[in-house]
């Protein structure tokens, strides 16, 4: 077990996140799945204290494995993820918006 220290103590706070598009609908295969699977990649860069540390991707949801330091919201970490990539999907992949 990997134990994180920050200024005033330690922690180790490791998440489970899944996430489904809408509907749960099955359309994460082929390009798309290799697409969120390079995404995963830079979610590091652009959120430095955030780790993944392991994620699947299945035909219908995500699953992610994720140390989130306590100064941050989970709820907010989370959000802007799924935001970022909705917005990289729907901009790569036109199909997905008339779905």
């Amino acid at each position: 077990m990997d134990i994180r220290l920050s200024a005033h103590g330690s922690y180790r706070h490791q998440f489970h996140i899944v996430w489904i598009p809408r509907y749960r609908r099955r359309i994460l295969k082929g390009d798309l799945k290799e697409f969120v699977a390079g995404r995963m990649h830079l979610i590091e860069e652009h959120h430095p204290d955030v780790e993944i540390e392991r994620f699947s991707i299945q035909m219908d949801h995500v699953h992610l494995i994720i140390i989130i330091p306590p100064k941050y919201a989970v709820s907010d970490r989370v959000g802007k993820i799924k935001a970022n990539t909705s917005r990289e999907v729907r901009k790569q992949f036109q199909w997905v918006k008339k779905m």
